[in-house]
């Protein structure tokens, strides 16, 4: 119980903290810059990024443009999905949480902008690469970590050839810090005895 508490702390809290702060940034933006207007917003970024307001009725990065209606349903429908699946997975890693946690708060902070102004404001311009915002980039990073846990510690049990044991490489992970971490505190009270 209070490890699913803890679990949905971090998936909440940092849902929670990413829409707060794409959506402070956003408001700021259109307070501070009409449409398709620049700032430099530190003079020493100039030459790497500048803001630039954009209204994107489409999906990240300004594709699909034409799919407004439809992005709204699909956002609610993988905030959804990145709720179930957290229910049902998440409390096997802390990446896997975080990741979680990333892509629900980038979902929402772009699915408040859709419900409210009917499209999504974009600013952080690199020049080089479509333009975005934080929603988008907590969506891109979540994704990343997701992949990362996906392909490399997400393993089923293996059998063992000479004992046939299974073997789950996650599950020991998770056995080692957690004595790793028992034994810390066995030093820490020991130290305190003495």
């Amino acid at each position: 119980m209070r490890n699913q508490t803890r679990a949905n702390l971090v998936l909440f809290g940092l849902a929670a903290f990413v829409t707060a702060l794409d959506q402070a940034t956003k408001i700021w933006i259109r307070r501070t810059l009409l449409p398709f207007q620049s700032m430099v917003p530190v003079d020493w970024l100039e030459p790497y990024v500048i803001f630039t307001r954009v209204e994107n009725p489409g999906a990240a990065f300004g594709l699909g443009q034409e799919y407004g209606t439809f992005l709204v349903i699909a956002a609610f429908f993988a905030v959804g999905l990145i709720v179930l699946y957290f229910r049902r997975f998440a409390h096997e890693s802390w990446l896997l949480r975080v990741a979680l946690g990333l892509q629900l708060g980038g979902a929402l902070g772009n699915l408040i902008d859709r419900l409210a102004i009917g499209a999504v404001t974009d600013f952080i311009n690199l020049g080089w690469f479509p333009i975005f915002n934080v929603a988008d980039s907590a969506i891109t990073v979540g994704s990343v970590m997701l992949a990362y846990y996906a392909l490399f510690l997400d393993r089923p049990p293996t059998e063992t050839a000479e004992f046939g044991e299974k073997h789950d490489p996650v599950a020991e992970a998770h056995d080692r810090e957690h004595t790793s971490a028992q034994r810390s505190g066995q030093s820490a009270v020991c130290e305190r005895k003495e």
